[in-house]
């Protein structure tokens, strides 16, 4: 009787340790059927900095300032604090004309561009270059953008010369940045240095260049067309 229940104990616990294998093996194919439930893997999404072009004179350069301080500089710093993928480069140089700006902007055109905005002809203006000249510059370099960026947005800022100009060539002069923007469907600001030009407290001894203060103004003129094309 004693080796009839011994034997009975060693067939119930094979069946018990067969079947204890059997569901492990059932778990383990399971699992390998369904690798997402065997070992959850975190997913991240990464997000790809966009580059935001300055393009422009030393108004965008921020002339006669500390680093940091022209626009450009002060829009990324608003763009961090609202946590958006942006990355603005300031593409300004002091003394820069349409013509010239027209044979630069091919070097920074090899860096992907998602934003250009377009800050020239203040320079044409000073030196009296005649308003087609300075249209033709300006075209040329639009349509650079257009072709080796065509989803590229586009932004044009507008510029005033002195009254000492002569009304009719200030008058074209101021038109044909409007006519720009409009005939490229730009989003246009119509004068970048509105709420500066003019008054000594934001400008430099020269009466040209905005101090630190008056390119914080420059900064929210041009934030009012930029947050719309963001």
């Amino acid at each position: 009787m004693l080796r009839f229940k011994a034997s009975t104990l060693i067939i119930l616990l094979s069946v018990v340790l067969a079947s204890c294998g059997n569901n492990q093996n059932k778990q383990t194919d399971e699992s390998k059927a369904n690798p997402a439930e065997a070992a959850p893997v975190a997913t991240e999404v990464l997000v790809k900095e966009k580059n935001i072009l300055f393009f422009g004179t030393s108004l965008t350069a921020g002339y006669g300032l500390e680093q940091g301080e022209a626009y450009p500089e002060l829009l990324q710093k608003k763009l961090d604090s609202l946590k958006l993928p942006y990355k603005a480069i300031n593409g300004g140089l002091s003394g820069e004309t349409s013509a010239a700006g027209k044979n630069r902007i091919d070097w920074l055109l090899k860096q992907p561009i998602a934003v250009f905005v377009l800050e020239l002809g203040a320079n044409d203006g000073l030196r009296g270059v005649a308003v087609n000249e300075t249209t033709a510059n300006l075209q040329a370099i639009i349509d650079k953008v257009k072709k080796k960026y065509p989803q590229a947005k586009m932004i044009l800022t507008g510029m005033e010369v002195p009254p000492n100009m002569g009304a009719k060539y200030a008058s074209d002069f101021r038109n044909m940045f409007k006519e720009l923007a409009a005939k490229n469907e730009m989003v246009f600001l119509p004068f970048l240095l509105e709420g500066v030009a003019g008054i000594p407290k934001l400008n430099q001894n020269d009466g040209i260049h905005p101090t630190a203060e008056g390119q914080k103004i420059l900064a929210e003129n041009v934030w009012t067309k930029l947050k719309g094309v963001l």
